[in-house]
């Protein structure tokens, strides 16, 4: 069992549910993807793309195995499932906005509300995280959070950085989706509409079922986690 986790945030996202996994008998890694966690960090101004999080996470795989994913660990479990020897997935909003097309100019303006031009200040830097983390859990969510955690997104901020600007350049189309193996997909009643219809079109070209989290959002798996950890490990069990 592979855990790939959302930008920002670390393996450690995974605590509870790799503790029910373990304890359902599967072997479980979780994954520290480019910048964050134990991994390396990612010096500013390097440049790197999700594609590089997804040969990594291939070549940890030598055996048939199940992934989890959320956000931009969703993206990166879509395409190493492509690739690699994988059963089964379930992945809560996965971002492959490459799936969108013309059907979906409404959501654009709030795609490209995150301001890719900042960075070059420490005022600019705090402005792009800010917007990063408020596009995804609303207005003054970044204020909210504790100050370790907004000090833990300053640290791998040119990796979140680096994996939005990549991720926002994926031309991947929905049919490419459909070679995928058995998928589950999860989103929150109120996730933003661009991820939501994201879920939608891959639930369409795959056949997967979806599920949604009462009261969620796009950060389900940490706010509603006792609810998402239950739906995953039933979702696993049924792939």
């Amino acid at each position: 069992m592979v855990l790939l986790h959302s930008s920002g945030l670390s393996s450690r996202q995974f605590g509870k549910l790799a503790g029910r996994l373990v304890e359902s008998d599967y072997r479980v890694v979780a994954v520290d993807l480019t910048g964050h966690g134990k991994s390396p960090a990612l010096a500013e101004g390097t440049t790197m793309s999700w594609r590089d999080d997804v040969a990594e996470v291939i070549a940890l795989i030598d055996e048939p195995a199940y992934l989890v994913g959320h956000s931009y660990g969703g993206l990166v479990a879509l395409h190493v499932a492509l690739a690699a020897p994988v059963q089964g997935l379930v992945l809560y909003d996965p971002v492959a906005f490459g799936i969108l097309d013309e059907r979906d100019a409404d959501v654009t303006p709030t795609l490209s509300s995150i301001d890719l031009d900042g960075g070059a200040t420490p005022e600019t830097r705090e402005a792009w995280l800010g917007a990063f983390v408020e596009y995804w859990s609303g207005k003054g969510a970044w204020q909210a959070l504790r100050e370790p955690a907004r000090d833990e997104f300053r640290r791998v901020g040119w990796a979140v950085r680096e994996g939005v600007r990549s991720l926002m350049t994926d031309t991947t189309k929905a049919q490419a989706y459909a070679a995928l193996p058995p998928l589950a997909l999860i989103t929150g009643e109120h996730t933003p509409i661009a991820a939501r219809r994201v879920v939608d079109r891959l639930a369409a070209v795959t056949g997967a079922t979806v599920s949604v989290i009462a009261g969620a959002g796009h950060m389900g798996p940490l706010s509603h986690a006792d609810a998402v950890n239950a739906r995953i490990v039933e979702l696993l069990r049924s792939l």
